[in-house]
């Protein structure tokens, strides 16, 4: 049986993927080996000679998965199973020096700490891609007015820029954390069996050290026999805020897809694309449906993450088989969910002539409040105002009548407001606020951090 997880056939893109795959996780692990030697021929505790033959073989043209495989099936310890396979590559006795003074999570978290900073990279890109369309998009649509909801009712306006200004406010937050979280997430160790850094002897500190330098990640300073997994807890955690993140703008791209609302929509290949097998008029957001499926996926993997967390005394096996799962499928996953994100806000179709109509259909009632603090800046005791706005607004609502013409009639206003100052008042396009120096300020915001003009 093969292509049993959806990622295998499905899910995920081809460079975050290959980070994770079978091979890579193996060279990985040797290029830590390879950095092991090196730190103790500059130290002296072996010869130079074998640190570069071991540094020489320490590669899939060398070391094959394959032979790696059959060692395991026999030792029933794949890390084990790959040192004997260095061990065999080695010329002369250089094989001797293979692994020394080291255990298995030694080379297996500062290996895994080596995909995550690979892997990290790739989300940077990502984030960085995902707000410069942002930016875009929110600079282009600034001062297309909207209906602001809440509860999911019409509220008062807002711009559509304004909206997508919220969203770049958020992925730079992330931006930031990503960049915080990076050197706490690739963190490896070279401190022996259970922490203490006993079998490389009295120059424990210095090969540890070199051995981080030399692979350009961090090392954790008190180990037990693995690193903290409080490092990974937050790595997950922070990862599936992003998704969720996704999650939050996908939905609002399926409210606002709805056939009732239409005012923005994922883009549509009409002379080619199928939204229904059956309803052939159908053009569904079949992206941002599957980032929201997805971002429940990732979440999902945050209580292993916990979990994995509490080891018995200085470890146990516990947390090793789910990370296997948690950590290669929670890149992808995120990967894969921002790349999508990107396309549909970069290939948007904005439907402006629905966003006016839809303010049309509200028969002004979107407008109840700046009628109201116009009441109050002639004078009239906001209380007051509030009452006579939402009695004339439930008339409205009730008889179907536009809110203007009820206000007119209402004989409270005479003195208060002129006819020309209660329609002024009711206009959509003055009452965004500071909509518009929010967007300006957010998408310079985005050019200051991505060092680049939208």
């Amino acid at each position: 049986m093969s292509d049993l997880c959806p990622l295998d056939y499905r899910y995920g893109r081809d460079g975050m993927k290959k980070i994770f795959c079978e091979e890579s996780r193996l060279q990985y692990q040797m290029d830590v080996e390879a950095a092991l030697a090196r730190a103790h021929a500059s130290l002296g505790t072996i010869p130079k000679e074998h640190a570069d033959e071991i540094t020489r073989i320490s590669c899939l043209k060398h070391v094959k998965a394959e032979r790696v495989n059959a060692i395991e099936k026999e030792t029933k310890h794949d890390l084990m199973a790959m040192v004997r396979a260095m061990t065999e590559q080695c010329r002369g006795d250089a094989g001797r020096s293979v692994h020394l003074g080291a255990t298995s999570n030694d080379i297996v978290d500062t290996a895994v700490a080596l995909q995550i900073k690979a892997a990290l990279e790739i989300i940077s890109d990502d984030v960085d891609t995902f707000i410069a369309t942002l930016a875009k998009l929110a600079k282009k649509e600034r001062d297309t007015i909207q209906i602001g909801r809440t509860h999911a009712q019409f509220a008062v306006p807002i711009t559509f820029g304004f909206k997508i200004a919220g969203y770049i406010a958020e992925m730079l937050r992330h931006r930031e954390r990503l960049e915080q979280i990076t050197p706490r997430a690739c963190a490896g160790k070279m401190s022996g069996a259970v922490g203490t850094g006993a079998a490389l002897g009295d120059k424990f500190f210095d090969v540890q050290k070199k051995v981080m330098k030399d692979l350009k990640i961090e090392y954790e300073p008190a180990a037990t026999q693995v690193v903290g997994r409080d490092r990974y807890t937050e790595l997950i955690c922070f990862l599936a805020t992003v998704a969720t993140s996704l999650e939050r703008y996908a939905t609002e791209v399926r409210n606002l897809q709805r056939s009732e609302v239409s005012e923005a929509a994922e883009a549509f290949d009409v002379k080619k694309q199928v939204g229904s097998s059956t309803m052939a008029q159908k053009k569904n957001p079949i992206t941002s449906e599957n980032v929201c499926g997805l971002a429940r996926i990732v979440r999902g993997f945050v209580t292993p993450a916990f979990e994995s967390q509490v080891l018995w005394h200085e470890r146990d096996l516990s947390n090793s088989s789910a990370e296997r799962f948690v950590i290669p499928h929670v890149f992808s996953l995120v990967d894969d969910m921002l790349f999508k994100m990107n396309d549909v806000f970069a290939n948007m179709s904005v439907n402006r002539e629905r966003m006016k109509a839809n303010i049309g259909s509200a028969n002004g009632l979107i407008m109840a409040e700046p009628v109201m603090m116009r009441m109050t800046a002639k004078g009239m005791g906001r209380q007051d105002a509030h009452e006579i706005v939402r009695e004339a607004s439930m008339t409205a609502s009730s008889q179907n009548e536009h809110l203007l013409d009820v206000l007119l009639r209402d004989k409270r206003l005479r003195g208060v407001m002129t006819e020309a100052e209660i329609r002024d008042a009711m206009e959509p396009a003055n009452y965004t606020g500071g909509s518009g120096e929010i967007v300006d300020s957010m998408v310079a915001a985005a050019e200051k951090a991505l060092k680049r003009k939208f």
